[in-house]
């Protein structure tokens, strides 16, 4: 079934299900998105332009998120954290008044609704043993023993969401079927950036 879904596209900001976003909203028409959203149904819906321009052209997979807090400050700008709810798949764009876009997606071809099974442990020790190298590369200090404590979905998805990749790379963690999918690319694009590699998309 189709719906309407306010978007904010914006590129290297992934959003997944269950997982948090925290946001800086400040330009006018994502502060009028906003608005909306409190005003209704405090849903908004993540994306990733496929590049510049403006309109941008867009991925065909997002996450709709819903305002789980919400900080209003005196200048109209707000601070506010997103939860997951469960990624969309675009149809088409509306054609709207709004200052913010909107566009006509589905749900339910993505499975979102429940927590995945655990990681094979090999799988589980790969991603903090390439996470670690990845951060060393970079000079990036981190507290591995609170990492040691995360459930594999947040590990996963959090170490996806702020790894300096590429939009492409990006929206194909987003994309990934599994959270096993999502892993074993995760590794891949991991040990690829911190060799400095060209082209993420020998990794697809």
């Amino acid at each position: 079934m189709a719906q309407r879904l306010s978007i904010f596209p914006l590129a290297g900001a992934l959003l997944f299900p269950r997982a948090q976003l925290p946001l800086h909203i400040f330009e006018p028409r994502y502060r009028a998105l906003v608005s909306d959203a409190l005003a209704r149904d405090r849903r908004i819906a993540m994306i990733q332009p496929r590049g510049p321009g403006e309109p941008a052209p867009l991925f065909d997979v997002g996450c709709v998120g819903h305002i789980r807090e919400v900080e209003r400050l005196d200048d109209g700008r707000f601070n506010i954290i997103l939860d997951g709810i469960t990624r969309f798949r675009l149809l088409r764009e509306l054609q709207v008044t709004t200052l913010f876009r909107q566009v006509e997606a589905e749900t339910e071809s993505f499975c979102d609704a429940d927590a995945p099974d655990a990681l094979p442990s090999i799988m589980r020790a790969e991603i903090e043993r390439e996470a670690r190298r990845f951060a060393d590369s970079r000079g990036v200090a981190v507290d591995w023993t609170e990492v040691s404590r995360l459930d594999d979905e947040t590990l996963v998805n959090a170490i996806s969401a702020i790894a300096p990749f590429d939009a492409a790379a990006k929206q194909a963690l987003l994309e990934a079927v599994t959270l096993v999918e999502r892993a074993d690319l995760l590794a891949q694009f991991l040990g690829f950036f911190r060799r400095g590699d060209d082209d993420p998309a020998t990794l697809q």
